[in-house]
């Protein structure tokens, strides 16, 4: 926007670069044709910063525009006043191609159903090594579908890289990450929706969570590490409990770190009778994760006595969504895994979440 001063600085900008002699026209028409002048860039400038912000303002997840009228896709929004440990994380964020990264400022987009709302609510964490983040695939797709059956979808957009758990290339090890931040970001994002759960038309008590690959770490995360917050609480919204009701894991990896012993479960996921109902699901071909990362945390599940239902697949590989799969597997969509969607929807009826 123009201040005054700006204007005064443009005008005499204008008369500098103008030079135009007052003797040959009168002193008013040349005063007059100026300041048009001067107007005329200064609303030039006004239209090209609005641009910018609205530019800068535009989300950088869910570009479809298909018109879609089967939920209501409310804007992203931050989850923090003040982002612990936010000097872990730099660069500018960057999309490409249904990937994020360079994630500093987590957010939360939400799907809400237009018709028939059930009060459930599923976050959901998209994959990526804890790199990046597959936010359309594993993210926005899902949402989407949810809200087609009723359920809120809420995309966390977590902080990304080296978040949790992640493979190291120099040392080609896994490491673990300097400050906890993804279970920070899921941790904290709980606690806002479940103080807004009234806004968005959720019932605070059927909120769970669903994540892919690294993601699916972060939904064992969750389910084990949340008697106690993992940063310093900042407002109300910390003082909500943040165990999810419910949980789905896709093809979780890193849950062998950290062990010593065949079938042993990192022990920085610490299973217990409260963790909730747990859905897991994965392909036994998976050339990513392996098959042991989700049969030893259900191996755990079952010893703890918590719910658990465990989808094996002989085909399927890594990195699938709704229908089609990252990894341009042939015929994807005609493999028994790529029925998940009708599994997942039984499965939430059967542990009381949905209704008939």
């Amino acid at each position: 926007m123009c201040t005054n001063q700006e204007l005064y600085l443009t005008s005499y900008q204008c008369l500098f670069f103008l030079n135009l002699p007052l003797h040959s026209i009168p002193i008013m028409r040349y005063f007059l044709f100026i300041i048009s002048i001067c107007f005329f860039a200064c609303n030039q400038q006004q239209q090209n910063e609005q641009q910018q912000q609205n530019e800068q303002q535009q989300p950088i997840i869910d570009q479809n525009t298909s018109g879609d009228s089967s939920f209501i896709r409310h804007p992203e929004e931050v989850i923090w006043k003040n982002v612990p440990d936010s000097g872990l994380i730099g660069g500018a964020e960057t999309y490409n191609d249904g990937m994020v990264a360079n994630v500093s400022h987590p957010t939360i987009t939400i799907f809400s159903p237009k018709g028939k709302n059930t009060g459930v609510a599923v976050f959901i964490y998209p994959g990526g090594g804890y790199k990046k983040l597959a936010v359309e695939l594993e993210g926005s797709d899902i949402c989407k579908w949810y809200a087609s059956i009723g359920i809120t979808g809420i995309l966390l957009k977590y902080r990304v890289p080296d978040s949790g758990p992640h493979y190291d290339a120099a040392c080609h090890c896994q490491k673990d990450p300097v400050k906890p931040m993804a279970l920070q970001d899921a941790q904290r994002a709980m606690g806002i929706i479940r103080a807004r759960a009234k806004e968005f038309n959720i019932n605070p008590e059927k909120i769970g969570v669903m994540g892919f690959s690294a993601g699916g770490h972060l939904v064992a995360d969750i389910s084990t590490n949340y008697q106690q917050r993992a940063y310093d609480l900042q407002d109300d919204y910390d003082k909500q409990h943040c165990r999810p009701d419910f949980a789905i894991a896709f093809y979780p990896g890193h849950m062998e770190f950290h062990t010593k012993k065949a079938y042993d479960l990192n022990p920085m996921l610490p299973v217990n009778k409260n963790t909730p109902p747990t859905f897991l699901l994965q392909a036994g071909n998976d050339p990513v994760d392996s098959i042991q990362n989700s049969l030893i945390y259900y191996i755990a599940l079952k010893k703890a006595g918590v719910a658990a239902e465990y989808h094996v697949y002989a085909e399927g590989g890594h990195a699938f969504g709704l229908h089609k799969t990252a990894m341009q597997i042939a015929g994807w969509n005609t493999l028994p895994i790529a029925e998940w969607p009708s599994l997942v929807e039984r499965w939430l009826k059967t542990i009381g979440m949905t209704g008939e």
